[in-house]
């Protein structure tokens, strides 16, 4: 069996700063007209975006994908909402814990697997400021422990 190249043409750097994430799961999405070549071009940002649960579907919402160069006047609009693919059973396990335990679904990044576009989302639950610090200092600690590691060797 071949292996499928995977080549990541956006991540969320935002909300791994943002989020504690528990779980990580892969999506196809559903995409219109020329959005496929314009991600293929690298014309996305993940910033803002965040994904609800609407009728039983799962939606990514604020993802912008802009208008394709070489596109027609017929260009999707860049910030629609957009279906996620994954198994009802997921979604619905899903939006159990949405629910209940205030966690929250955060697309993470971007990338095609083959001649197919995924996305990775993450069921992450908020950081506060205190949580950003202490990450902040440990990412520092490791950061002078690597220099001096270097300066040894």
């Amino acid at each position: 069996m071949e292996k499928l190249s995977v080549k990541i043409m956006a991540t969320n750097r935002e909300a791994r700063h943002e989020y504690f994430i528990e779980e990580e799961f892969e999506a196809g999405i559903e995409l219109q007209g020329t959005e496929v070549k314009s991600i293929r071009a690298g014309t996305l940002n993940l910033k803002d975006s965040w994904c609800g649960i609407k009728d039983g579907e799962l939606l990514v919402n604020q993802m912008h994908i802009s208008p394709y160069d070489h596109g027609n006047r017929f260009n999707p609009d860049p910030r629609r909402p957009r279906r996620l693919l994954m198994h009802k059973r997921e979604i619905m396990r899903l939006f159990g814990k949405v629910k209940q335990d205030g966690y929250s679904i955060i697309p993470l990044s971007v990338y095609l697997k083959g001649s197919l576009v995924k996305v990775k989302i993450g069921l992450c639950k908020g950081k506060k400021l205190y949580d950003k610090r202490q990450a902040a200092a440990e990412k520092d600690a490791k950061r002078q422990i690597d220099r001096a590691m270097k300066e040894r060797y």
